[in-house]
């Protein structure tokens, strides 16, 4: 797509096509496209199929209502926030009084939206002139023209002087992929922390793989995760210099320090065990959990915790182990045979077998399920049996 299609599909012939395309099969395309060009351009039919596969694939991130009216690139899409992500960092910066902020590498326009939902005047920017008019369109099909204003322009040359706080999205994706060195980010993450200190409040949104010592001194750093899936680490500065967050959404349930603990102990395997919340390991807090759950590690490098009751926590993911096993397909396969287990759960962390690849070699057959756990336990290659425990009433 180019701006010249997005403004056909923005003229009332191509606002009616896309009306018709909202509950398109794309297994029937070719079809569709064949009757819509006997009475439309070509281009246009085109362009609105595009836009139309965009949709249904926004609607995972936006939810059914807001994407099919708004509007996305291919790379626009794949690298904006999920909206409830974004609903979540804008409720927290409004909380700071924050009354406007500029929004720079705005993309798309997801994080504006959801600021100027939140009641905050927006100025977003990009370089990018398509990205600049999608955003602008989608500003005004979701209603918030009047709060967002969208500028095209080269970020590190906008002023922000005249805003409550600065929000910062450095593209982390180029020709090859993911960029993985901060530095390698578009403008670069150095750049951004420079901006972000001369700001009153500033946040940057960064990968969660982001080292903990590549984090300012005077940064708060918050691991964000949804539906138990880590989706970004943000920078937050004028808020809480040096403390470390891990937020988990729906939600939102925060885990927060400023006073790290030290690594817990590791010790025998007891009769539950708890998988950490993605934010909560990246986040660095896992010894946060285990003190809360009375509870320690099955090996030092393994972030699993173990304990002999159980806990209700939002923070973790508990099992009940019934087996614990030296690592062993042959009699894995036997003990999945004879307990009749034939909906197999598979788990890891510190393995080098795939879930899929062991499934495929043990077969499990039978009416019962169960769960295994590839691991270590002191250091030695284990399988953990057991299933999903049954929280405890708080």
């Amino acid at each position: 797509m180019n701006p010249d299609d997005l403004a056909a599909l923005l003229a009332p012939e191509g606002q009616a096509l896309l009306d018709s395309l909202h509950d398109y099969d794309p297994a029937r395309e070719i079809a569709v496209a064949t009757r819509l060009r006997r009475e439309h351009p070509a281009e246009l039919v085109s362009a609105a199929l595009g836009q139309a596969r965009l949709r249904q694939r926004a609607v995972v991130k936006f939810g059914a209502e807001d994407a099919y009216r708004m509007y996305f690139t291919p790379g626009g899409g794949e690298m904006a926030t999920r909206a409830s992500v974004a609903a979540y960092r804008a409720e927290r910066i409004a909380a700071l009084g924050v009354r406007s902020v500029a929004d720079l590498c705005c993309g798309i326009g997801g994080d504006a939206l959801a600021l100027a939902r939140a009641g905050i005047r927006v100025l977003a920017v990009d370089r990018d002139p398509l990205t600049v008019a999608v955003a602008r369109a989608n500003a005004a099909a979701l209603g918030l023209a009047d709060l967002i204003e969208v500028v095209e322009a080269d970020v590190t040359e906008v002023d922000t002087a005249g805003y409550d706080a600065v929000f910062l999205d450095p593209a982390r994706r180029g020709g090859r992929g993911r960029i993985f060195d901060p530095e390698g980010y578009s403008p670069p993450l150095s750049w951004a922390v420079g901006t972000a200190r001369a700001a009153k409040y500033a946040a940057i949104k960064i990968a969660p793989g982001i080292p903990h010592e590549a984090v300012p001194a005077e940064a708060e750093a918050e691991w964000i995760s949804d539906g138990g899936d880590v989706k970004e680490a943000v920078l937050w500065f004028g808020t809480s210099p040096g403390a470390v967050r891990a937020t988990l959404l729906p939600g939102p349930r925060t885990l927060r320090t400023e006073d790290p603990l030290p690594d817990p102990e590791a010790g025998p395997v007891g009769r539950y065990l708890y998988e950490p919340d993605g934010a909560v390991i990246r986040a660095h807090l896992v010894a946060e959990v285990a003190e809360q759950l009375g509870g320690r590690l099955i090996d030092p490098t393994i972030a699993y915790i173990t304990a002999d009751e159980l806990h209700a926590t939002p923070y973790a993911t508990a099992y009940e182990i019934t087996d614990v096993l030296p690592f062993g397909l042959k009699k894995l396969k036997a003990l999945l045979r004879e307990r009749g287990v034939g909906v197999l759960t598979v788990k890891k962390r510190g393995s080098a077998i795939e879930p899929e690849e062991l499934r495929r070699k043990v077969k499990p057959q039978g009416p019962n399920s169960a769960t295994v756990i590839l691991t270590r336990v002191a250091g030695a290659p284990a399988m953990l049996i057991g299933a999903p425990a049954r929280a405890p009433e708080r």
